[in-house]
Order: structure tokens, then C-alpha cells, then sequence
């Protein structure tokens, strides 16, 4: 019990939020000098006192990152991003010069395995990236990403758009995922809100 009138003591502090966060000063001032379309003095100052109210004004949470970088799972993430990329990019483009057609898209919902905040964004952002699909909307507290996917013609279409979305949430993990998030793989993420 603390005498009345004394401070409290402060909780500690995580160790690496000061280098956190003079990383994204660094990125807010390099992302201010692009939009002014020049490398300056006054751009880095000005992208300074910008970026260093933005993180006083707007405080962002702290992203914990417990796994660990794999280069061959990176790899093999990046270069089927690519090909997804390009794959699908050729499809869309196929679907808008075909006279006459109008695709059908649906809007489907679908359980992660791993629930962290860092694959939820992840996984969403490489997902938006390509085209043809679109994340609507994040659940975190259920960890359900909701995508509309272009081109549904049949049921069986739906399901390999959710195998898709499952297999790029898969590379993610094994990219930049911890042990225990890997292990979490192995699981169907319906038998997992049962247990839970």
C-alpha cells in the first residue's frame, strides 16, 4: 500500500518500444519525403515534426512478433505471390475483355488457424494485393478475414477461393511464424473454436 500523497511506480515499460518507434519515425519520414516527390532538408524536418506528432497523437499498439524470420518459407512466400499475382491478373483481365460476360462474386467468411494480429494483417494484405479477391472486413476477436471473390460460377469454387485463402494464411505462418503457430497449422480451424 502506497502512502497518500506518493506517486506509483510506473509499470515497466517493453524493452523495444523506443527502437519501435524511431523505426516508424524513419518510415513516416521517408513515406512524407516520397509524397512531397523530393529528398530535402526541410522535407526531413518537416516529415520529422509530422511523423513525431503522429506517433504522439496516435499511438499505435504494440505488435508482438514471437516467430522468427525463415528464408526458404520467405522465399517460397514471395515467389507465389508473384505467380498468384500475375496468374490472377491475367484472369481479371480475361473476365473484363470477354464480350457479354458478367462474372458472379460471392462474399465468403473464413476461420484462420493463427489469430495473432501480425498473420491477420499479413495474411489480408497479401490477399487484397492480388486481384480478384478483396478482404471486406477483419474479425480479430473470432480471427475471420471476410473476402469477395470474383468469378464464382460453382459451389466447388467457393471452396478452393477458402483453400486459397487458407494456403496464403499457411505461407504467411510458415514464413515469419513461431513454433507454436505452427503447430496450429495441423489444425481445421473449426475443430479449434470447438476446443475453445
Amino acid at each position: 500500500m502506497t502512502a497518500p500523497g506518493a506517486t506509483k511506480p510506473r509499470p515497466p515499460r517493453r524493452p523495444g518500444r523506443r527502437r519501435d518507434q524511431a523505426i516508424a519515425l524513419g518510415w513516416l519520414v521517408g513515406v512524407w519525403n516520397l509524397l512531397w516527390g523530393e529528398f530535402s532538408w526541410g522535407n526531413l524536418l518537416g516529415g520529422a515534426l509530422v511523423g513525431a506528432a503522429v506517433l504522439l497523437f496516435f499511438p499505435l499498439p504494440p505488435v508482438t512478433f514471437g516467430g522468427r524470420l525463415r528464408p526458404r518459407a520467405l522465399l517460397v512466400l514471395l515467389v507465389t505471390f508473384v505467380v498468384e499475382l500475375v496468374s490472377a491478373s491475367l484472369h481479371v483481365a480475361a473476365i473484363a475483355v470477354r464480350p457479354g460476360y458478367r462474372p458472379r462474386g460471392a462474399i465468403i467468411g473464413v476461420r484462420l488457424r493463427v489469430r495473432t494480429d501480425l498473420n491477420l494483417a499479413l495474411t489480408a494484405e497479401l490477399l487484397s494485393l492480388v486481384p480478384g479477391t478483396l478482404i471486406l472486413e477483419a474479425d480479430r476477436n473470432d480471427g475471420v478475414l471476410y473476402a469477395h471473390v470474383l468469378d464464382v460460377r460453382r459451389p466447388q469454387d467457393l471452396a478452393d477461393s477458402r483453400d486459397r485463402i487458407l494456403a496464403v494464411e499457411e505461407r504467411v505462418v510458415r514464413a515469419v511464424g513461431s513454433d507454436a503457430e505452427l503447430r496450429l497449422l495441423s489444425t481445421d480451424p473449426a475443430d479449434r473454436r470447438s476446443a475453445t
